[in-house]
């Protein structure tokens, strides 16, 4: 059972994602029923710790020895992912943790801490789109998944960006506690207790143009004809090539196939028009080359893992769907 969490800071901590987890396990909330946690901040630099707000500081008695007791550790996100060194009696601390059945959350970029440690080895995670490559190219043994808010490769649970930490803590809610207790904090917190699809939906991803000209003015052409229907045939024989040779050539220089990178370009408008327009479903899959609102639907969840309409509400308002 879930009593003892405990949230371990770095210097140059993030006060949004301490405060997630703050605002999860540790809020006295026994006059609505919920659990009390038995609940603390832990320093692993000193007593006094800045956080990445200018003029704002973090002090708290609680050393690493605190560590030792919890059910639960989360380490929030904190400055200089790439560039720094972890406390070595952190990394020790935090593997003993996980040794004797305790669980460790990183929200954000605390996930790096937890690769540090040794924890994210032959394991999925999650982290912030922006920080998914660095993090896989600095420890190759972790299986990171970038479109995800959170995994859970019990006992460690990672989670991606800023409000995901939210996703992941009331994860840990429901899974030890039950979907009542989670649903009654998040209501608490005025947030879902459960968020649709993943971090795809969030992601600024525009194709990368071709470096080559072979392909170059095909691609141009397939961009402002998004509308129509072409075959392999009819985009070699603009590029005045054999289908094979095209086919060829365009995976060479753009790293995907003609219907791949089609088909990513459509989902990318389908997004702009649902963000800046009012316009139909059935009007965006035709100007999108889909056809039909339901062909629309099916690509789109399969390419950001959430529908156009809750695309749509999340980035305009419920008002427009």
């Amino acid at each position: 059972m879930l009593k003892n969490v405990a949230t371990v800071l770095l210097d140059g901590v993030h006060p949004f994602e301490l405060g997630v987890v703050c605002e999860v396990f540790g809020l006295d909330r026994s006059d609505e029923g919920l659990p009390v946690y038995d609940f603390a901040v832990v320093s692993a630099e000193g007593p006094a710790l800045s956080t990445h707000v200018p003029g704002l500081t973090v002090s708290t008695p609680h050393g690493l020895d605190r560590l030792e007791e919890a059910d639960l550790i989360t380490v929030p996100a904190t400055d200089a992912i790439t560039s720094r060194d972890y406390p070595p009696e952190l990394l020790d601390a935090l593997r003993r943790a996980v040794d004797r059945g305790a669980r460790v959350l990183s929200v954000c970029s605390g996930v790096f801490v937890l690769g540090a440690a040794g924890l994210l080895d032959g394991r999925r995670c999650a982290a912030h789109w922006r920080h998914a490559d660095t993090l896989a190219r600095r420890f190759p043994r972790a299986m990171v998944e970038p479109d995800v808010l959170y995994v859970d490769a019990d006992p460690v649970i990672t989670s991606a960006g800023t409000a995901s930490g939210i996703d992941a803590c009331l994860h840990i809610v429901r899974k030890e506690q039950g979907p009542e207790v989670a649903n009654k904090i998040a209501r608490r917190m005025v947030v879902p207790p459960h968020r649709d699809g993943g971090q795809a939906q969030y992601i600024e991803r525009p194709l990368p143009k071709s470096s080559c000209d072979t392909v170059g003015q095909v691609l141009v052409w397939m961009e402002e004809h998004l509308d129509q229907e072409v075959t392999v045939e009819q985009l070699a024989a603009r590029g005045h090539m054999s289908p094979r040779t095209f086919a060829r050539r365009f995976q060479q220089e753009t790293g995907t196939t003609p219907y791949r990178w089609l088909l990513r370009q459509r989902v990318l408008l389908a997004q702009r028009l649902l963000e800046a327009t009012d316009e139909t479903m059935d009007t965006i899959a035709d100007r999108t080359g889909f056809g039909t609102a339901a062909a629309l639907r099916h690509q789109f969840v399969r390419a950001l893992g959430t529908t156009p309409n809750s695309y749509r509400r999340a980035f305009r308002g419920p008002q427009a769907a």
